[in-house]
C-alpha cells in the first residue's frame, strides 16, 4: 500500500476560540510538572507472546475472518458518511445522523485510526479533510461540554491517528482540543470540572468543581493529556493531570476498602476516599485501567502508577471477583460490586456489568508490565467469564447487567440447582428464560458494546492460546448477526430473547467502529500490527505510541488482506 501525499487536499480552520490564548486565573505557567525523563530509557517488560510462523492453511483462514471484519467495517462507515457525515452518530434504522457530544463528528474521529489500521486510505484522507474544519469554539448540543467524552472519544482519536499517519493537522486540531480539555482545570484548587462551561471557560475568570463526580471522570484525563504533552513538548497537559493522580494516590490505602477507590468522589473537597459503593463497572472502570497504561505511557518511568495498579488489583481479587456457580462447573471469575454496611463490613453483589469486561485485559497487561503471570492467568479467568455470558444466552451476546450465583470463597465451587433456586426466587426481576446459572439480567441490552472483545484481543496476543482467536471469531459471528441492519450495526434491545425476536434501538455507537470492530480486526492480523510492545491503548481503544518507538515504525503504511 503507497503511503504518498493524501488524496484529499483540506484547509486548515482554526477555531472560533483560540483555547490557547485565553488568560487563566488560577492556571500559571511557574513551576510546571514535568514528564519523567531519564537519558537512557529502559524497554518494557515484553507484553506480546512471541507467535511463530503460521502455515499457510492457519494465514488463510485468518484472513478471511479479518476480511469479514472489513467489509462489516466498511458497510458501517460507508451507511454513515452517508447518512450522517460529520455528525456524532448514525441512526441506522431512520437513515439520519444524531449530536450527542457537542456535535464534532464524534464517530467520524471515533473511528480515523480504524480506517487507517484497516487500510481504507482514501476514507481516512477524507475524514482527515473534515476534522480540519471542525469549529471546537461552539458545541451544536449544548454549553456543557462534558470532559471526560471530549477526551477520550474526540483528543483521543485525533492523538492515536496522528501517531499512526504523521498528519499534521491532526495535532494542530489535537492542541486545539488539548487547550480547550485544559481549560477545565481553571479552578481554584486546579481539580477538573465534569463538564465545562464553554461561556465562562472563555472569560478565563474560573469554572466551579461539581461536588460529586464518577471517579472515572477525573481519573481517565491522565493519558491522553499525558501524551499530548509527550507530543508537543509543553509540559502544561502532563501537569494538570498529576495533581490528580497525586490526589488519588494519597489517598488510595484511606478507603473503605484500601486499594480501590468509591465509585463517586469529590474533585471540590478534594475527597476520594468518602464512599461505600465500589465496582469496577460503569463510573470506575477506566480509572483502574489507565493505572497500568500510564506505567507504561511513561516508559516505567513513574513508579506511583505501579503501586496504584498493584494496589487496586490486589484489594480487587480479595473483595470484587467472585466464582459463578454455573452447571458445567467452569472455573471462570466475574466481577462483582461492593457494598460497605453500616457496621462497615463488605457486603459482595455479583452483579455483572459488560463494563467490566475489561478487567481481563488489564490484569493481564498489568501482569506482563509487572512481572506478575500469576495475574495474567486471574485476566484469562476473566476475559472467560465475560465469553461464557456470551455463549449461555440465546443470542450469544451478553446483556448488559446481570446476576448470577457466587461460590463462597475456599469452598468447592460445584453446581446446585436447589441453591441456584433458591437465590433466584430472591430476584424479584428474574425471568423464567433465563439460563441456568444467571438469576437476573436487570439491562437485557447490548450497546454495541467493546470490553469481552477488548480482554479476549489482550488474552490473544499475550498468551499466544488458539483458544481466544476462536473465541472471538464465535461472538464476532454473534455480535454480526444480532446487530444487523440494512445501513449498518445497532443496539440490541434484548438478547435474552431468541433471535427471531430481536428488535433494535436506532443507535450505532461512535465505539462500534472506534473499539469493537477494531479489536474483532486485530484479533485476525498479523501481531505487529499495533503490537503492545509498540502502543498502549487508551479507554476507546486509540494507540498511542510508546516512548522509543521510532515515527518511521509508527507511520508505517497498515499490512491488509486483499479482495
Amino acid at each position: 500500500m503507497n503511503d504518498g501525499p493524501p488524496t484529499y487536499p483540506y484547509t486548515f480552520v482554526k477555531s472560533s476560540v483560540d483555547w490557547g490564548q485565553i488568560p487563566h486565573r488560577y492556571l500559571t505557567p511557574r513551576d510546571l510538572i514535568q514528564l519523567p525523563t531519564r537519558c537512557h530509557v529502559s524497554p518494557l517488560p515484553r507484553v506480546q507472546h512471541r507467535f511463530k510462523p503460521e502455515s499457510r492453511e492457519v494465514r488463510r483462514a485468518r484472513d478471511a475472518r479479518r476480511r469479514a471484519v472489513r467489509e462489516l467495517t466498511r458497510k458501517c462507515w460507508e451507511s454513515y458518511r452517508e447518512y450522517a457525515w460529520k455528525q456524532d452518530a448514525l441512526m441506522p434504522l431512520s437513515a439520519t445522523g444524531r449530536d450527542q457530544f457537542s456535535g464534532w463528528a464524534a464517530t467520524l474521529v471515533d473511528s480515523l485510526d480504524t480506517l487507517w489500521i484497516m487500510g481504507f486510505r482514501e476514507e481516512f484522507d477524507e475524514a482527515v479533510a473534515a476534522v480540519a474544519e471542525i469549529d471546537f469554539g461552539v458545541s451544536t448540543t449544548s454549553d456543557q461540554v462534558n470532559i471526560f467524552e471530549t477526551n477520550i472519544r474526540y483528543l483521543g482519536g485525533l492523538l492515536a491517528a496522528y501517531d499512526l499517519s504523521g498528519r499534521e493537522v491532526l495535532l494542530q486540531k489535537a492542541i486545539e482540543l488539548g487547550n480547550l480539555i485544559y481549560a477545565g482545570f481553571n479552578t481554584e484548587n486546579r481539580m477538573p470540572v465534569d463538564n465545562i462551561n464553554l461561556t465562562a471557560a472563555k472569560e478565563g475568570t474560573g469554572l466551579f468543581v461539581e461536588d460529586q463526580v464518577v471517579s472515572a471522570s477525573p481519573g481517565t484525563l491522565t493519558m491522553e493529556l499525558a501524551h499530548l504533552s509527550q507530543l508537543t513538548g509543553d509540559p502544561k497537559y502532563y501537569d494538570a493531570i498529576n495533581r490528580v493522580v497525586d490526589l488519588f494516590f494519597r489517598n488510595q490505602n484511606r478507603t473503605a476498602l484500601p486499594g480501590l477507590f468509591p465509585q463517586y468522589v469529590s474533585m471540590s473537597r478534594e475527597d476520594v476516599t468518602t464512599g461505600a459503593s465500589f465496582t469496577l463497572g460503569g463510573g470506575a472502570d477506566s480509572l483502574y485501567e489507565y493505572f497500568p497504561k500510564m506505567y507504561a505511557l511513561l516508559g516505567g518511568l513513574e513508579s506511583k502508577y505501579a503501586t496504584l495498579t498493584l494496589g487496586f488489583m490486589d484489594a480487587a481479587k480479595r473483595h470484587l471477583f467472585f466464582r459463578p456457580m454455573v452447571p458445567d462447573n467452569a472455573d471462570i471469575l466475574m466481577s462483582g460490586n461492593v457494598f460497605i454496611d453500616k457496621e462497615g463490613s463488605p457486603r459482595l453483589d455479583p452483579e455483572i456489568e459488560h463494563l467490566a469486561c475489561f478487567a481481563g485485559a488489564t490484569f493481564a497487561l498489568a501482569g506482563r508490565l509487572l512481572g506478575n503471570e500469576e495475574n495474567v492467568d486471574i485476566g484469562a479467568r476473566l476475559a472467560r467469564g465475560c465469553a461464557y455470558a456470551y455463549r449461555a444466552f440465546p443470542m450469544s451476546i451478553m446483556p448488559e447487567r446481570l446476576n448470577m450465583v457466587a461460590c463462597e470463597p475456599g469452598r468447592p465451587c460445584r453446581w446446585d440447582e436447589e441453591k441456584w433456586r433458591i437465590e433466584k426466587e430472591k430476584r424479584p426481576e428474574y425471568k423464567p428464560h433465563l439460563p441456568k446459572g444467571f438469576t437476573s439480567v436487570k439491562d437485557p441490552r447490548y450497546i454495541l458494546r467493546p470490553e469481552a472483545i477488548e480482554s479476549v484481543f489482550y488474552m490473544w496476543r499475550i498468551t499466544g492460546d488458539p483458544e481466544w482467536e476462536q473465541t472471538a471469531w464465535e461472538m464476532f459471528l454473534a455480535v454480526a448477526n444480532g446487530t444487523a441492519t440494512q445501513l449498518g450495526s445497532a443496539s440490541v434491545k434484548d438478547v435474552t430473547v431468541a433471535r427471531s425476536q430481536v428488535q433494535h434501538d436506532d443507535y450505532m455507537e461512535s465505539f462500534w467502529i472506534a473499539e469493537t470492530l477494531k479489536y474483532f480486526y486485530l484479533v485476525f492480523s498479523p501481531p505487529d500490527v499495533i503490537s503492545l510492545d509498540e502502543y498502549v491503548l487508551n479507554t476507546e481503544a486509540h494507540p498511542f505510541r510508546l516512548p522509543g518507538v521510532s515515527q518511521e515504525a509508527a507511520t508505517r503504511a497498515p499490512w491488509y488482506p486483499t479482495a
